[in-house]
């Protein structure tokens, strides 16, 4: 495993306005003294902490404005796969609270993957500088701080970025990923799912977006129209919708993203020699201003783990923990069906093995659905500067259980590195409510200077195996080599322009009925009728066939891996 170099120059302190990197000063009051015995509350919440199997710890109790640090909070290994929470505002310190509980999973050999949006969080690669406040915040919690960084690899989407690239192919990506992308309608996401399945019954590879843009042209082509008849057919008009997206997408440099070699989730369950679980840091900071792309891209690595694992039940240990930062970017604007997909792959794939931490700033980004599987919480600061932010702080309130703290003003009132917490236990019981002051990562809180980022890169055994892009045969070489139809044999006569002519207004008026049809169309009415296609139906139950596993993949549509 890899693991950057530390910049030779400590990060400067922040200036005024600024949230700091490292912990700040104490704002919960005084430690209490190592002898004072604390509060029957305290008391009762430290007891539903105390887990007797392997555990994560977070920090100590507060109450009453006075930290305990023999009242430990914690989170049992074992629960990790009934995903989590992590909610605050910007500056609470969720990203070092990702970092703390991202270490400590490597420490117990389980492989982590953290999405870093801002460039910050390559320090976990690397022992952190201990100062003042770090010594400060220890003692405050009962932690013994040693510095220690982690095994970790570094990847970038599509190599846009210091970073292992990580691509996927157009077919693997699939119709219902691919749709949010390109912000298409649940009709023309209709469409676009018709065009993958004849791709795929036609033998035709979808690796890149011009493979896809390919395929499009040809259905809607005098010679391709007859090849969709009887299961729909493709309008000009959702056509030109779809190959337009597609080209913006391509111009913003996002073709790069779709191609071959296709990254292999496996990759991501990998452990170091010495049994640590390695940090897979996908670094984002070239593509932040794509965040409709890169939260589909965390989908797909999501919708492929789901595919590839086999079922394991409950362990005793998750698999693999993904963060999900930046959640809310995934939920703005989806479809229905992308959000009971998203759904259904959350509440199926803990029995994988996989726990997910959704990252956001508060519980109302998240769907309900989604909201009500998520069963760690770790609550930082919010703000009411406004009637809305009022809301969504009477909403965050209403989701913890009743507890002995007056969690409206408490939440307003967290200091950076502080939070509310509550988990599930090992017997799978919501635990008591602990407002908590978290410990300090022991890894560097802050990124990795550019020139070690890129050694540590170079210095990956993955390398060179994703390093380079291939473009192997596909949809775009086969259909390119077709011969040309021959046109029919018709006479030659002075007449043929004329009709022409007066047949334009027919077609123009035939095209714009089409447009005004679908967008009268009922969501899910082209799905409907495609779902209801007897041809499909015979194609769906063909189960033994590569078609009928095609189709029936994965709740995303996304494409089984071909080994």
């Amino acid at each position: 495993m890899t693991s950057a170099q530390p910049s030779s120059e400590q990060p400067s302190p922040p200036t005024s306005g600024q949230p700091s990197e490292q912990p700040s000063e104490p704002t919960s009051g005084p430690a209490s003294s190592p002898g004072s015995e604390p509060p029957d509350a305290v008391r009762e919440i430290a007891a539903g902490y105390a887990f007797t199997g392997p555990a994560l710890d977070l920090g100590a109790v507060v109450r009453d404005g006075e930290t305990w640090p023999r009242a430990q909070v914690r989170i049992p290994l074992g629960v990790l796969n009934r995903h989590g929470l992590v909610a605050g505002a910007t500056g609470t310190g969720k990203t070092k609270t990702l970092q703390l509980i991202a270490e400590q999973l490597s420490e117990q050999g389980v492989p982590v993957f953290l999405a870093d949006i801002k460039g910050d969080v390559s320090g976990i690669s690397v022992p952190g500088t201990p100062n003042d406040r770090i010594t400060a915040r220890a003692a405050e919690v009962g932690q013994d701080w040693t510095p220690q960084g982690c095994p970790a690899e570094f990847y970038a989407l599509g190599g846009q970025g210091t970073g292992i690239p990580v691509r996927a192919t157009v077919t693997s990506f699939g119709p219902l990923l691919l749709a949010k992308v390109l912000e298409l309608n649940e009709t023309q996401e209709a469409s676009l799912g018709l065009v993958f399945h004849y791709a795929d019954r036609s033998g035709l590879e979808l690796y890149d977006l011009k493979d896809l843009t390919a395929v499009i042209s040809f259905l809607t082509s005098p010679e391709g129209k007859a090849e969709l008849k009887g299961i729909g057919g493709l309008s000009a008009a959702t056509a030109g919708v779809i190959l337009r997206s597609l080209t913006v997408l391509d111009n913003e440099g996002a073709g790069a993203f779709f191609g071959e070699p296709e990254f292999d989730t496996a990759e991501l369950l990998r452990t170091a020699a010495d049994g640590r679980g390695t940090v897979s840091v996908l670094e984002l900071p070239a593509v932040q201003d794509r965040p409709r792309l890169f939260s589909t891209f965390l989908m797909w690595l999501l919708a492929d783990l789901y595919q590839e694992l086999p079922e394991v039940g409950d362990l005793d240990r998750p698999k693999l923990v993904f963060f999900f930062d930046e959640a809310h970017l995934l939920f703005r604007g989806a479809s229905r069906s992308f959000l009971e997909s998203i759904t259904q792959t959350v509440r199926l794939i803990r029995s994988k093995g996989v726990g997910i931490f959704f990252v956001t700033q508060t519980p109302k980004d998240v769907p309900a659905d989604v909201l009500a599987q998520l069963g760690n919480r770790v609550q930082h600061a919010l703000r009411a500067f406004t009637p809305d932010d009022a809301k969504a702080l009477k909403a965050t309130v209403s989701t913890f259980p009743k507890s002995g703290y007056d969690l409206t003003e408490v939440l307003t009132q967290l200091g950076t590195g502080e939070a509310v917490v509550t988990v599930l236990s090992e017997k799978g019981a919501p635990t008591p409510v602990a407002a908590t002051r978290l410990r300090s990562p022991r890894s560097l809180m802050g990124p990795v200077a550019e020139p070690g980022l890129r050694a540590a890169v170079e210095a990956s055994p993955l390398a060179a195996r994703y390093r380079d892009a291939i473009d192997r045969e596909s949809a775009y070489e086969k259909l390119t080599a077709r011969p040309a139809a021959a046109p029919a044999a018709e006479p030659e006569t002075a007449s043929r322009p004329r009709e022409a002519e007066r047949e334009r207004p027919r077609r123009e008026e035939r095209e714009r009925e089409e447009r005004e049809r679908e967008e009268r169309e009922e969501p899910g009415g082209v799905l409907g009728s495609l779902l209801s296609s007897p041809a499909l139906k015979s194609f769906a139950r063909s189960a033994g066939t590569q078609l009928g596993r095609e189709i029936t993949r994965s709740l995303f549509g996304t494409s089984r891996r071909r080994r």
